[in-house]
């Protein structure tokens, strides 16, 4: 099977069924020397994900912003408020008490884009299920692994 097909597949199983469809169609792979399985997947010279021992993605904001083009897609995201988003921007994790809205297909160590105003801030963990979110009001929702901003506060996008 083409590797670059392999990668399609992997995000439809992920994310839902035509997902792939809003991906770029000239993804650059890298390989392992070792193994010769796929490590990571780039665009234009930016990473768009890479590929987890377990078989998970572990995607970017670059490349969820390419996702959200599909309405499906956003059955994985979660909505935060005002008063998270400038926190979250920054790489900080998401609470319970901030989530609006949670997609239906968010579980437990699912990677997560998370949204303010339909826009993509941060990727993160999932740490509880959409039906965990949305029954506590307290305790971390989302642990964030890349935000819009990098750490010197400047602005990635």
């Amino acid at each position: 099977m083409d590797q670059a097909l392999k990668l399609r597949h992997t995000f439809d199983a992920l994310f839902g069924n035509g997902i792939s469809r809003n991906l770029p169609k000239d993804i650059k792979m890298t390989f392992s020397k070792k193994t010769g399985r796929i490590k990571t997947a780039s665009h234009q010279d930016r990473l768009l994900c890479t590929l987890r021992i377990d078989g998970g993605l572990a995607i970017t904001t670059y490349c969820a912003e390419f996702l959200l083009r599909s309405r499906k897609f956003r059955e994985n995201c979660v909505e935060v408020d005002g008063d998270a988003a400038p926190f979250v921007e920054r790489g900080r994790s998401v609470f319970c008490k901030h989530v609006l809205w949670c997609g239906r297909n968010v579980r437990v160590s699912d990677d997560v884009p998370v949204l303010f105003q339909d826009t993509i801030i941060a990727v993160g963990k999932a740490v509880l299920s959409a039906e965990m979110m949305y029954g506590s009001k307290r305790g971390v929702a989302v642990r964030i692994r890349d935000s819009l901003k990098s750490s010197n506060g400047e602005s990635r996008v």
